[in-house]
């Protein structure tokens, strides 16, 4: 069983097949693995899978502040969006569907995600393949992370990063994000800068304040 601050130490892992490994070869130095121990991992974690969205769709997993308006205000922009992340895409379905809209998949030109790349965060190579699949160079777009893997992976494909901490997060080193916020404010919810600053005292992250974010250097 990993219980609450286990799981914050394991989060240092991205890859729930490597989070697996990594529980075993460093927390459980007494479990002798069998011959077949690879395809147990992929087994667990097919599992887990199961499990997790089974709960997304029967009880849902709500927004953090700002998420939905920004997007919104993206698409009736024309702003081309993009997912770049570690987990499953059955995952990243699942959250869409029951967290969004039925189709909010359509929303993303292109979704990078699970084994597509074999490095997994804080290497670079998820945010190299989604601009790949964009055609677009890393100056023309922004990352939105929640974790020091996270943003050394957008900024080691040269992409300027926004972070909204969490709890599990908080703490973790942000140095070269071009700005770190609590959430993305709503109405309301006002958010906080934690590094960088908004837009003229804004109180929600805007358009106006993602295209006069600094490129990464």
């Amino acid at each position: 069983m990993w219980d609450v601050p286990l799981y914050g130490d394991l989060l240092a892992v991205t890859g729930g097949k490597e989070r697996i490994r990594h529980y075993v070869e460093r927390y459980r130095p007494d479990y002798r693995p069998p011959a077949d121990f690879e395809a147990l991992v992929a087994r667990l974690h097919v599992d887990k899978t199961r499990h997790f969205t089974a709960l997304v769709a029967g009880a849902g997993i709500p927004l953090r502040p700002g998420v939905r308006r920004l997007l919104d205000e993206a698409r009736h922009a024309g702003v081309r969006l993009a997912i770049a992340t570690t987990t499953t895409p059955e995952n990243v379905d699942a959250l869409l569907h029951h967290a969004l809209a039925p189709d909010a998949a359509g929303w993303f030109e292109v979704i990078a995600a699970g084994d597509v790349v074999p490095a997994k965060k804080p290497a670079p190579d998820i945010y190299v393949y989604t601009l790949e699949q964009l055609g677009l160079p890393a100056s023309a777009c922004v990352a939105f992370e929640d974790s020091e893997n996270g943003l050394r992976s957008a900024l080691g494909a040269g992409v300027a990063t926004v972070v909204t901490v969490n709890d599990y997060t908080r703490a973790h080193d942000f140095r070269g994000a071009a700005l770190v916020l609590d959430h993305l404010g709503d109405p309301g919810q006002p958010c906080h800068a934690l590094a960088g600053s908004l837009l003229n005292g804004a109180t929600m992250l805007d358009l106006a304040t993602l295209a006069r974010l600094p490129a990464t250097r």
